[in-house]
């Protein structure tokens, strides 16, 4: 197995509409910059071949804010159907322009509370595991941010389209190690859940 990062790739989804928060959570201030935009420099500080973000509701918003970053923006034009077709527009973007990828990390870009070291630490692992599926692990079960090795492109491209990558974790795990994320609980659905975290954050950097 390669030791760099040449071989591996991140696909970033934001391609939801953010119903329930009724706007773009994309959009939504987290320590002064666009959640998106923190979600993008996240994964770009991970240096892999390639960062995919998969863009669907509020497009041409979500492209300018990523605009200045090196990353590839692909429309899905299926996006109401679910987060399953978002992830498989996006898997084969990766196949089709970056075909020496041997693994992919599949993220979302409402966890405010992700890191570089989060992302890295499911590649170290990967690395030396000889598992074929790192994901990471709360709310007692297993989800993403989670790393795929090649040989789950092919399930993943026949996912349901209201389905998401939890599905393939959950029936893979004799080949799955979970990497322990209590800070995956927190993700911003909600005008409360964003306000709730935002309030977190006073709290942990008084004035």
């Amino acid at each position: 197995m390669k030791e760099g990062m040449n071989d591996i790739a991140i696909i970033i989804l934001a391609a939801g509409s953010s119903s329930r928060m009724g706007q773009s959570k994309q959009l939504l201030l987290v320590d002064g910059e666009p959640l998106l935009l923190k979600t993008v420099r996240t994964a770009l500080e991970v240096k892999t071949a390639s960062v995919i973000v998969v863009l669907g509701a509020h497009d041409q918003e979500h492209a300018t804010v990523t605009q200045n970053h090196a990353v590839n923006l692909v429309f899905n034009e299926r996006w109401q159907r679910g987060m399953g077709s978002s992830l498989k527009v996006g898997l084969q973007f990766l196949e089709d322009n970056t075909p020496a990828a041997e693994s992919v990390i599949i993220l979302v870009c409402d966890q405010p509370a992700l890191t570089t070291e989060h992302l890295l630490n499911l590649i170290q692992t990967y690395k030396k595991s000889g598992k074929s599926i790192i994901a990471s692990y709360y709310s007692n079960a297993p989800g993403v941010p989670a790393l795929f090795d090649k040989t789950h492109f092919n399930e993943l491209l026949h996912l349901d389209d209201l389905q998401g990558a939890k599905k393939i974790i959950q029936q893979n795990m004799a080949v799955t190690e979970l990497i322990h994320f209590p800070e995956g609980t927190i993700d911003l659905d909600t005008p409360g859940d964003y306000q709730q975290y935002i309030n977190s954050l006073k709290i942990e950097k008084p004035s």
